[in-house]
């Protein structure tokens, strides 16, 4: 618990300085907090002693008593304040640098961190956890401290009176602290399964809402609903199991405390019984044993969600240490644009995907990529974008190693369309914008009228500050299909990567779509995913991409003459192009 608390202060990083001051605020906050206690202790004991004739209360010593009140419950009231401004802000304003870091982090690491890493937990992490950690890191760790700092405060102003009661309080003190020890300790054990059952629970809940739409194809509501219902049943389960685990060693916390209090008020009547100690004393005590231990009795909470809490940092630790794919990247201008795949070999983990490549695509000449699928060709267009690093052999374009280069840099010098296309929840200008955020309205509309998509958008009600859909899911796949296309044309790189663009769309759409790809790759060096004859036909070269290799290469007219996988290639697409019902 205590070293969790002193992460979490670690953590803060520049903000350290004010939760120390927070700190400083809190005790001179339990100070103003005693205050009374030990000012009514001392009018009293001028009541009594009045009473019995040795001293005589004026109006002075009953105004002095009403401004000692004053400045104690207004003192208390102000360092309160100054600790809240200090600290409870620290969170927030860490965890929001950490979400861009954490954003910043993922835009450079390879793809292969998010096939080892599950995508619950790495949403669970920039979400509920960061969440959880904004909401509760600074509470929990003033809760711990705080509470430590009080009884502190509390222990040394009882020792101005009577040493030997402010011993008593810090056995009990003591045994509290051993019994959050053991809490604490149970709550590491227990913080990761915790943990794994909540990221269960995010995944099990994205899956099911994903998979709606087949769910309901296929009649399946009820299979659909196993996996969810299980996470919820497993999370209670937890849940349940960690807070029986806690009962025990709670209740042995609060009674420390309890016979704490107990204690103090014993021993302090035994000493008044004696004559050792004052009956004011006594009273002051008293008062004492009822507010020493209140915040320490609160720690307990603290204790599981600190833990709690450390699982959250653990797991937020590894994304951060993730290691940037171009970490020694330099910032390389490319002057020319040949590239050149040179004994390149890549897989996936154990499983072997490509091996010696061995390809040169001269620039400006347009080149396609066939196979069967899954053979590796969309992989040799993300090797080239760098999403992934080479296992063997190297990839170069202009003669430079692009291994040697920062993604960013590498990537100015590449467009790409997908077939299955992503756009931004955002508006239709940001969308095509967002490889040249700086472009002027007459670059992005030119950008849209060579796409086929300004017509379009001009139809929707706010035209290009429309906002489509999370995924653009308010559009249509052509639609987006040439929104992703003028996006590239904006940026306007050397480099174009065509992933089987127009694969899903409709003929109308294709029509479109094929006018926008040529306004596109003019005068660029174009690689092409394709299965469409017309597309793969007048490539200056073909990449036969098969058993993990490059099994033919050449023009249409030189791979039809071979007779070997292209041309049965060809055939099969020949035949189901000229389907008819």
């Amino acid at each position: 618990m205590f070293k969790m608390t002193g992460r979490i202060i670690h953590w803060t990083g520049q903000y350290k300085k004010r939760m120390y001051l927070g700190f400083l605020w809190s005790f001179i906050q339990s100070i103003f907090i005693a205050m009374p206690i030990m000012g009514a202790a001392l009018f009293l004991d001028f009541m009594i002693k009045d009473s019995r004739g040795k001293v005589q209360i004026t109006r002075k010593y009953a105004w002095f008593a009403l401004g000692f009140m004053i400045v104690a419950i207004l003192g208390r009231f102000l360092f309160s304040y100054l600790k809240a401004i200090y600290q409870e802000s620290i969170a927030y304003e860490k965890t929001s640098e950490q979400r861009i870091d954490i954003g910043d982090i993922l835009k450079r690491v390879s793809l292969g961190f998010f096939d080892e890493n599950d995508t619950g937990k790495l949403i669970g992490a920039v979400t509920t956890d960061l969440s959880f950690f904004e909401m509760y890191a600074m509470s929990m760790t003033n809760n711990v401290v705080g509470a430590y700092i009080h009884i502190a405060a509390m222990i040394l102003c009882m020792a101005f009176f009577c040493p030997q009661i402010a011993l008593v309080a810090f056995i009990a003190e003591a045994c509290s602290t051993f019994f959050l020890y053991k809490l604490s300790a149970r709550s590491e054990k227990n913080s990761v399964p915790h943990q794994d059952a909540n990221d269960d629970l995010i995944r099990a809940v994205l899956e099911f809402v994903r998979g709606l739409a087949v769910v309901k194809t296929y009649g399946q509501e009820g299979a659909s609903t196993k996996g969810i219902v299980d996470a919820f049943k497993n999370h209670r389960k937890i849940n349940l199991k960690i807070e029986q685990e806690y009962t025990w060693v709670n209740a042995m916390h609060q009674i420390s405390c309890k016979m704490g209090s107990a204690a103090i008020v014993l021993v302090s009547a035994i000493m008044t019984i004696h004559g050792t100690m004052e009956l004011s004393i006594f009273l002051m005590m008293a008062i004492f044993s009822f507010v020493i231990f209140s915040q320490q009795e609160l720690v307990q909470n603290s204790a599981h969600t600190l833990q709690v809490i450390k699982a959250s940092m653990d797991k937020l630790e590894k994304i951060e240490q993730a290691k940037f794919i171009d970490e020694d990247g330099k910032e390389k201008k490319l002057d020319s644009y040949d590239i050149v795949f040179d004994h390149v070999y890549f897989g996936y983990e154990e499983q072997s995907v490509l091996e010696n490549i061995n390809v040169t695509i001269p620039e400006g000449t347009t080149t396609a990529i066939v196979g069967p699928s899954g053979s590796g060709k969309t992989t040799l267009c993300r090797l080239l974008a760098r999403f992934y690093d080479v296992k063997k052999g190297k990839i170069t374009i202009g003669g430079t190693d692009i291994s040697t280069m920062k993604c960013d840099k590498l990537l100015e010098n590449i467009s790409m369309v997908f077939q299955n296309v992503y756009l931004f929840h955002d508006t239709i200008r940001n969308n095509i914008c967002f490889g040249k955020p700086d472009a002027t309205e007459e670059e992005m509309i030119e950008a849209a009228k060579k796409a086929c998509c300004h017509d379009f958008i001009m139809s929707l009600k706010d035209g290009y500050d429309t906002v489509i859909g999370e995924g653009g899911g308010t559009l249509s796949g052509g639609e987006k299909q040439r929104v992703s296309i003028a996006r590239a044309i904006l940026k306007d790189a050397p480099i174009v990567i065509l992933d089987e663009a127009t694969a899903s769309v409709d003929p109308e759409n294709e029509h479109l779509i094929q006018t926008a790809i040529s306004e596109l790759t003019k005068g660029k060096t174009l690689i092409t995913i394709a299965h469409r004859l017309a597309t793969v036909e007048h490539a200056d070269q073909i990449l036969v991409v098969e058993d993990k290799t490059i099994k033919e290469k050449g023009t249409h007219e030189e791979l039809i003459e071979k007779n070997g996988t292209y041309k049965k290639f060809i055939d099969i697409r020949r035949r189901a192009e000229g389907w008819k019902m």
